[in-house]
């Protein structure tokens, strides 16, 4: 395991020096900037100061290292000790592709994770801006709005996958966890989005899976969409609220919006042990989801809130979970290259209705420092605690784990 991670990080080492002295820093249109330019960047604006000049290829990378300062308890004391020590590190690969104009590609390869030791494509889409490659101007009164993406990557549901830690990209997230309950899955998508005097409109569909088969009873669909607001009400004060539905049904295959992440989560070694504990999962075969996010940024204050509902599509077992997270931020600094913060995090529900209550509440507070647009590094002190009559019993009866992460990211 620490064989493939070490070869992992040579290979991204190597990969960084050839970006250098090959020069490929490509500009690529209607793009989200790997680095502190996309913090607070969600649907890529349809606003573009890249000319079309050819095909450009963009290499770039992550690569993430974490000090963990964790220690655990339960009402057992049956949890493993915790030392503090350095944990793998982990390597991203990603390439994007000015193919045309208005049309460009992406795709990210996992060079090491915690899930994953071995490389592996995450998933790529190919995103359409414009429909030059039919006929110059080709409904580009339509297009100057709209967005095209297909392919088999991250599906826009919620606003806190823009925000969240993947694998080694982990400038964009102000803390080292995501939220508990993960709403991230990277399936086979085809999506509309429409943007026009600050309201966003998104309409999208998938087959819910990770893993593709072409048997029968494999082949439904989920669907999901998004409406929202999003702009600057003066120089200084930008305001968002956005509202997104996520519906698969037994008609459909399966259902991972909960579940698809394959890196693994960021705190080591807690509670079972596995490589996503600290998560929730609701589990549900199919299921209706509601994220509502507000965000507001004023100066350098900034607020990102989540309000988020599941429910089990199956109303004959039934079940349902409630997600609520809120972050307070100051960034500071000539270019706001510091930041300070903290974020309240808690989940409740339950697995069916005849199941008992069970609860997980998480405080982060911390902050950060930009050394440059491409270094960053954060320190913060989390503590996640557990309650509710469905962990009795369990070792998550009473469970808690806090401590201090120290983490330490490169994104080009």
């Amino acid at each position: 395991m620490k064989y493939n991670h070490l070869k992992s990080v040579f290979t991204l080492t190597l990969l960084m020096t050839a970006s250098v002295v090959m020069g490929q820093r490509a500009d690529i249109q209607y793009y989200r900037y790997n680095d502190q330019r996309g913090v607070n960047v969600f649907e890529t604006s349809k606003e573009n100061t890249v000319q079309y000049d050819g095909m450009k290829v963009r290499v770039g990378g992550d690569f993430n290292l974490q000090f963990q300062g964790l220690t655990q308890t339960n009402s057992g004391d049956s949890l493993t000790e915790l030392a503090s020590n350095f944990n793998l590190p982990s390597a991203n690969l990603n390439l994007d592709v000015q193919l045309y104009d208005g049309m460009r590609l992406h795709m990210r390869t996992y060079l090491s994770s915690r899930h994953h030791t071995e490389a592996y494509v995450k998933g790529g889409y190919l995103q359409i801006d414009k429909l030059e490659f039919i006929k110059p101007g080709f409904l580009s009164g339509v297009m100057q709005y709209m967005t095209l993406k297909v392919g088999m990557d991250d599906i826009n549901y919620g606003d806190t996958h823009f925000r969240r830690s993947d694998n080694a990209n982990t400038i964009y997230n102000p803390f080292v966890g995501n939220y508990i309950m993960d709403a991230f899955t990277t399936e086979p998508f085809a999506e509309v989005t429409v943007q026009h005097s600050g309201f966003i409109g998104v309409l999208g569909m998938t087959n819910g899976r990770l893993n593709q088969s072409p048997t029968p009873g494999d082949d439904g669909v989920a669907l999901y969409g998004k409406l929202g607001y999003d702009n600057y009400v003066s120089d200084d004060l930008r305001l968002r609220l956005t509202g997104s539905l996520y519906h698969s049904t037994d008609k459909g295959t399966r259902d991972y919006l909960y579940g698809g992440d394959r890196a693994g989560a960021n705190y080591f070694n807690v509670l079972d042990g596995s490589d996503f504990a600290g998560r929730v999962n609701p589990g549900f075969a199919y299921q209706t989801a509601v994220q509502i996010n507000p965000f507001v940024k004023y100066k350098g204050l900034e607020f990102f809130g989540v309000l988020e509902f599941s429910s089990n599509g199956n109303s004959d077992v039934g079940g349902s979970y409630n997600q609520v997270g809120a972050e307070a931020l100051y960034r500071f600094g000539t270019s706001e290259q510091f930041y300070a913060g903290g974020r309240y995090n808690s989940v409740q529900g339950t697995k069916n209705d005849a199941a008992d209550d069970e609860q997980i509440t998480r405080f982060n507070i911390g902050g950060g420092w930009f050394l440059t647009q491409n270094v960053m590094t954060k320190l913060e002190y989390v503590n996640q605690q557990y309650s509710g009559e469905a962990y009795d019993g369990t070792l998550y009866q009473g469970a808690e784990f806090k401590g201090f992460m120290l983490e330490a990211t490169i994104a080009f």
